[in-house]
């Protein structure tokens, strides 16, 4: 979740709190002005971009999930591609292939046609339903950020993020992703159902006779160069060494292991969070802190962060999933 090239000096830290509060609000309500409800997820997969992270949406279909990505990437002034992830997708169609050419002066030469993946922003929508060798690719580009076809490395665009979508109610033609590429998601979110207001709301959007078209929020010219400055001021938030010390003891203490499980843990957690994720809830607390105007953590930044961080990342045993217990509970009698 580092990157040297990303490294950007602040002359004054409090403008630069300011210019972040302020883009990422104009940002999250050009977003409310497509999207009816759910302004905790629009706030929290913008705060998982920021930190620099991949965010996984899981909710059920026809609620919105491609079209919040579709509006974040046109808010922010990002180049956008949406995959469609079937069963028969192979890695090429994702990241791109060399295609033999001929050359003006009448050769062949291979030449590299570049995947969907090759944007700021990719969708990887139903991202549960193509196979291993798939989301292997898929597993390159979100951790290397680049792709490598035929011994050739190619760089991705900067900055990338991958926002993938997953049905959790449906599971023929799936497979369920393997735990080493849900760590790379910084966030799992889950999208709820709209309540009656909402959905009222909604109607009156999507079946009258106008429409909103988002307008990008940042300069064209100057989007790349002010989200890296947005992602590096994160990284100027301080945590003191106390509050350091509850993060820790919040993830080992959700490791069966570790001797300071609790009870609840040790009987129904298989395997705890590694160090991404307390490396997720402390770069997500530091965009939450800078969102309240402070560049420094409070225990309630941490605590926001740690459900949507976590997750995804803690595995369950037969016995959590035969009594019905989700990681959702078992990180509330943690953190609590």
């Amino acid at each position: 979740m580092n990157n040297p090239s990303e490294q950007v000096t602040f002359d004054n830290l409090e403008l630069a709190v300011d210019s972040f509060r302020n883009n990422f609000k104009l940002i999250q309500e050009e977003i409310n002005r497509v999207i009816v409800g759910n302004e905790e997820i629009v706030r929290s997969t913008l705060g998982a971009m920021f930190a620099g992270g991949h965010v996984l949406l899981e909710g059920a279909p026809g609620l919105g999930k491609t079209l919040l990505v579709k509006s974040i990437a046109e808010a922010m002034g990002l180049s956008f591609n949406r995959i469609q992830f079937t069963s028969d997708l192979m890695p090429s169609d994702i990241t791109g292939t060399q295609v033999l050419t001929e050359t003006s002066s009448g050769g062949r030469s291979f030449q590299f046609k570049q995947g969907p993946i090759f944007a700021n922003i990719v969708l990887a929508d139903e991202v549960n339903r193509a196979g291993p060798k798939t989301q292997s690719a898929l597993l390159e580009a979100m951790e290397e950020k680049q792709v490598s076809i035929l011994g050739e490395t190619y760089a991705l665009p900067t900055p990338f993020f991958v926002l993938a979508t997953q049905n959790p109610i449906e599971l023929e033609g799936t497979y369920p992703l393997p735990e080493a590429q849900l760590d790379r998601f910084l966030f799992k979110l889950i999208v709820e159902a709209p309540n009656a207001t909402n959905l009222k709301e909604i109607l009156g959007r999507t079946t009258g006779s106008t429409s909103y078209k988002i307008t990008p929020i940042i300069n064209p010219d100057q989007t790349t160069q002010t989200i890296l400055s947005m992602r590096a001021l994160v990284r100027e938030v301080k945590i003191a060494p106390p509050l350091e010390d509850i993060l820790v003891g919040m993830v080992f203490s959700l490791t069966p292991d570790s001797g300071t499980a609790s009870n609840m843990v040790s009987e129904y957690v298989r395997f705890g969070p590694g160090p991404r994720g307390a490396q997720g809830i402390l770069l997500a607390a530091k965009v939450f802190a800078l969102l309240d105007g402070r560049l420094n953590l409070s225990f309630e930044d941490i605590k926001a962060a740690a459900k949507p961080a976590l997750r995804h990342r803690i595995i369950l045993n037969y016995q959590a999933e035969a009594e019905g217990i989700t990681s959702d509970q078992i990180i509330d009698e943690v953190g609590s």
